[in-house]
Parts: structure tokens; sequence; C-alpha cells
């Protein structure tokens, strides 16, 4: 999972490095989605020149401001880096570029799980060395090569139709899960989503005609955009430098599949995505999930003094859940600001360390108390486990788990990074395994339904819960192999 922004807008009026600094700060409101590296790229139609920043880090770690002062041009893309594939190298990191045809530089968010078979195809068939272990090499190369064959000889003018026939030689190619979006140099800014729409993207427009493109509108609410529509499953759209906006949608799977887990923990609770409040989703999910405690308060196998979230994802759902149950909402730790996302670290070593530094509990919160721990789902456990463990060395009384995500018991092979299913704790084991494995009382899950109903969408990616994935996962055994030997 990444984040990618790109932006476009009339070079005269405005300052010479505008789309460098523009796509700079709403990438910034995208580091939750990537905090392993940042890159920028944008192109001078004036220069005729690309200028790229890209480094291991966070985004305000990696960019010198100086330096994006001197990256001229009207048209830029960004990527903040999660990693689920490829290696740690400078190269490997996004946006990348090639100088054939007419200059071209992409960036996306995703995963491609036939990988392997197409980096083969292309070193065999098409004699291309690849320079990277990037999965986006792959999307870049295979673009490129079928937006020459299938229309544009390289004497001629870049046109929308032959990016619509190479687009759809890709869909028919590239199996997984991809929201690209990229720079024709002297010409403009492309898009496009893959037919199932796992992963998202947003259009915005300015008041002076400049665009933007990004994973999530809370990046073009902060830079002033109005969301015009998300781009929808099997769509290529390309923005030219005169404003014009030219878009089709080249292929569409039916029903399409965005994936659950932006809703559930991914995306930024400010932000929409496929028309659906991420805030106002997690608020659902709290009432849901009250109605499965009340039930088990009931029981009389559940008490509860108090509800607290483990931060941040969960509060919404932690506060709707409170209200519902009439149990006092409590934080029973705070979180330091200035580490990273545990989840989304690359090794578990790293996870554990990070719960350790980000969560700090508040003793006079937890002493005595049977809390009712709210969280937005359990993967491989240990976080869980270790929050857990420092409930009970605090004193509480008894402590409880409740979930707004089923049991993930299956790989997700779509830019989340847990692709062996013996890591996750959920397989091979029912609730109350579980709830002793991570050291709970009780632990409460939402059901399949559930998620259905709160996000409030018919057609889900949830292959991660049920086994079931949107599309045919062609090469996932090598793809698994390989991630899981990283």
């Amino acid at each position: 999972m990444c984040g990618v922004i790109g932006v476009i807008g009339p070079l005269q009026e405005k300052k010479e490095a505008w789309a460098a600094h523009e796509a700079y700060n709403g990438l910034l409101t995208l580091q939750h989605r990537g905090q392993d590296a940042a890159g920028l790229l944008s192109f001078d139609t004036v220069r005729h020149k690309f200028h790229s920043q890209k480094n291991l880090g966070l985004v305000s770690d990696v960019f010198d401001r100086n330096k994006i002062g001197s990256m001229t041009g009207n048209m830029a893309i960004a990527h903040t880096r999660y990693a689920t594939t490829g290696g740690n190298d400078v190269q490997d990191l996004q946006p990348m570029i090639t100088g054939l045809p007419f200059g071209v530089g992409m960036a996306h968010n995703g995963n491609l799980v036939n990988y392997h078979e197409l980096a083969r195809q292309l070193t065999h068939n098409l004699k291309l060395q690849l320079l990277t272990t990037n999965d986006l090499e792959i999307l870049l190369s295979l673009w490129c090569h079928f937006l020459t064959r299938e229309g544009v000889p390289l004497h001629k003018s870049f046109d929308f139709d032959s990016a619509v026939a190479a687009t759809k030689k890709i869909f028919s190619l590239v199996d997984g899960a991809y929201a690209v979006v990229g720079l024709m140099a002297e010409y403009g800014l492309f898009a496009f989503r893959d037919p199932n729409g796992i992963r998202p993207l947003v259009l915005g427009k300015s008041d002076d005609g400049s665009y933007c493109v990004a994973s999530e509108s809370v990046a073009l609410n902060f830079l002033g955009y109005k969301v015009v529509r998300d781009i929808a499953p099997g769509e290529l759209i390309f923005i030219s430098k005169e404003g014009q906006v030219f878009s089709k949608i080249v292929k569409r799977q039916n029903p399409v599949a965005p994936c659950m887990f932006e809703w559930v923990y991914f995306a930024g609770a400010p932000s929409t995505l496929n028309e659906k409040s991420v805030y106002a989703t997690r608020l659902r999910l709290g009432n849901i999930l009250a109605k499965k405690v009340s039930a088990a308060m009931e029981r009389e196998n559940l008490t509860v003094d108090v509800v607290s979230p483990v931060p941040d994802t969960s509060r919404p759902a932690s506060i709707a859940l409170a209200e519902a149950i009439s149990r006092p909402y409590r934080e029973a730790f705070i979180k330091s600001r200035y580490v990273q996302r545990s989840f989304i670290l690359n090794s578990q070593e790293a996870r554990e360390r990070a719960v350790q530094l980000k969560l700090t509990p508040i003793l006079s919160e937890i002493k005595g108390k049977n809390i009712l721990l709210v969280d937005d789902s359990i993967v491989r456990g240990t976080t869980s486990k270790s929050i857990v463990n420092l409930l009970r060395n605090c004193g509480a009384k008894r402590v409880s788990l409740a979930i707004t995500c089923p049991p993930i018991r299956h790989p997700c092979y779509y830019g989340i990074d847990f692709p062996d299913p013996a890591a996750l704790v959920a397989t091979d084991r029912n609730t109350e395994e579980i709830a002793q494995w991570i050291g709970v009382d009780n632990v409460i899950y939402l059901e399949e339904t559930d998620l259905y109903n709160a996000i409030e969408k018919k057609s889900l990616c949830m292959g991660c819960v049920t086994g079931k994935y949107p599309t045919k996962n062609r090469g996932r055994e090598e793809f698994q192999k390989h991630r899981s030997a990283t």
C-alpha cells in the first residue's frame, strides 16, 4: 500500500516550481499510506526537462525545500512508499522514469501478483534488462512498449487513442491491484485504475483550472481542490498541459471490488473513498459492533467498565460503541506522534519496538478496570498481545477485545503486507483460541455481512477474510514465496 498524487496546472499563472511544491504538500497528507520512502518528479515544458528527488525516509525528511524550489514545471507526481515488493535501494523507489517514448514518469499504489511471470516475459521476449525489483518498472515498461506498438510511431505525436490501446493491453496482462499516476513529457498528466477498482484514486479540480489526482480526497481538500469524482475502475484519464481532459473506461469488471481494509484501517479518517466517508463508516462499524458487545454483556460473560481505543484508527468506532452501550469512553494510551504506524513496518521486531515506543499507558484509567479495548483488526496478533500485556502490567482487572473487522485468515496479494497465511493469528484458530493466544478474556469480531452494511457497498474485496479474490491471482504462489523470503 502506498500513496500517490499528481498535479497539473496552467504554467503562465503559476510560480516556476508550483507543481513540485503542490505535490510535496499533498504527499504530506498521505504519509499514513507509507513510511518507508518518498519520491517526487516534475516536468518543465519550457526547459524540456525532468526533475527528480527520492530517498528512504518520511516525506518531511526526504525532501529539501530548497531543492524542491529548483524542480520547475507545471506538472508533477509524487509517491510515499509502504514496501510490499522490491528492494530498499534508491533505484527501487518511485516515481520511475523512462526516456522512450517521449519521456514518461510513473508511480503506483498496489501490487502486481504476476510480477515474476511478467518480468521473465520482458527479459526473454523483449530483451529488456530490468533495473529494479519494483513492480512499477513492469507497468512502466509494458505501458510504454504498447504505447509505441499499438499506434504511436516514434516520429509522431502522442495521442489519447494510443494511450487507451496501451492501457487495454495492460489490463489484459496484469493481475493485481494498481492505481497509477504518470507524466507524459511535453503533453500532460495521466492516470488509470485497475478494472476491479481495488485501490482508490480521486480526481479534483481547482478554481484556476488546475487538476489533482490522489489516492485520497484528504490531499485534495488540503490543497484546495474540489473533488470532482473517483476515477472509475478500469478508467484512463489524460489531462493535457492546456487543461483538456480526456477519459475512457477501458475495461471494467462487474462487480467491482474496492478493498474493505481502506475503510477499516488504511485510509485517513477525513477522506471519502468511492463516495463513502471513512470517518462515518468507522462510526457505523462501532455501532454495529456495539450490538454484539451488548449481547455478550447480557449473557454476563463480558463486563465493561470503560471503552478504550487502540489509537488512532479505531477511535471513531470506540466512541460510537461506548455511546451505544452507555459506558464511559476513556483513552488508555497516549500515542506518540513521532513513531511510525506499527502495522506497516517491514519486520516483526520493528513492529513490536514501535508499539512500545508509541503507546504510553495512562495508569489512572487502567488500574482495577474492566477494559474493552477496540481495535480495527487483528492480523499477526503480536501487536495486540504486546498492548494487552501493557494493560495487564498496569493493573487492568480484565481485558477484552472488540474488533471492527472479521478474522483475517487469508493472505493479501494487493498491497497490504501479509502474504503468508501461516503468519496470521486467525489461521486455523477459533475465537476462543485467538483470545487465549493474545491473552485477553474475550474477543468479539464483526462478521462479513457487517462490513458490507457499514461500508454500504454491495461488493468489496474481502479476500483476506473469505479467501475469495476479485482477480485470478496468476502467479500468487511465486509471489508469496518471494515475499515471505524477504
